[in-house]
C-alpha cells in the first residue's frame, strides 16, 4: 500500500490539476447552466398552456419588445416617488425589484395593457408597468395615489402593496403574479 509521501510528484499535481480543473470546469458549466439569458431572465418559465395560448403569449412578448419604452428618466422618477410613499405606509421593496418586474412586465411603458390572458378573456385585461388587473388595483390602492390603474405612481404602488401582501415583497418576485 502506497501512502501519500510514496506518491510520485508527478502524480500528485496531475490529481491537482485535475481537480482543480473539474471544480473550475464544473463552477463554469453550473454558471452557464443557473444564469438565464437576458431573453430567458426577461420572461417568466413557460407553464403547460394550449397552442393558441403559447402564440397569443409569444406576439405579446414581441409586441411588448418592440414598444418603444419610456424615457428612463420619467420611469426612474415614477419609481422613486413610489419608493418614498412605500416607505411612509411601511410597503417593502428595492428599486431593483420595482426595475427588474416592470421591465419584464410591460417594459417600462405606463399605457402597456395586456389584451389575451385569462384576465383579459374575463374583461379585466392587466394595465400598466406592473400589468395590474382593477379589481386588484383597487383592493391593493396605497393612499396618496391617484385612483388610476394606469397612473405610474399609483400602478407602481399598489403591485407593491399586492406583492408585499402575497409574496413578502415585490423584491421575491421573479416571473408573472
Amino acid at each position: 500500500m502506497r501512502t501519500s509521501a510514496q506518491t510520485p510528484t508527478s502524480a500528485v499535481r496531475i490529481r491537482r490539476f485535475s481537480v482543480a480543473g473539474l471544480c473550475a470546469a464544473g463552477a463554469a458549466a453550473a454558471a452557464v447552466t443557473l444564469v438565464p439569458s437576458p431573453a430567458q431572465a426577461s420572461e417568466p418559465a413557460a407553464r403547460s398552456v394550449s397552442a393558441p395560448a403559447a402564440a397569443a403569449h409569444a406576439h405579446a412578448v414581441a409586441e411588448k419588445a418592440t414598444t418603444k419604452a419610456t424615457d428612463p428618466d420619467k420611469l426612474d422618477r415614477w419609481i422613486h416617488k413610489a419608493l418614498k410613499i412605500m416607505k411612509a405606509e411601511g410597503i417593502p421593496g428595492s428599486y431593483e425589484g420595482l426595475h427588474r418586474n416592470i421591465m419584464r412586465e410591460s417594459g417600462g411603458d405606463p399605457d402597456a395593457s395586456n389584451g389575451w390572458d385569462v384576465n383579459a378573456q374575463n374583461g379585466t385585461p392587466s394595465k400598466g408597468l406592473l400589468q395590474v388587473i382593477k379589481p386588484t388595483f383597487d383592493a391593493y390602492h396605497v393612499d396618496g395615489t391617484k385612483r388610476d390603474l394606469t397612473d405610474p405612481v399609483a400602478n407602481i404602488t399598489a403591485a407593491a402593496n399586492y406583492a408585499a401582501d402575497k409574496y413578502g415583497s415585490i423584491d421575491n418576485v421573479d416571473s408573472a403574479y
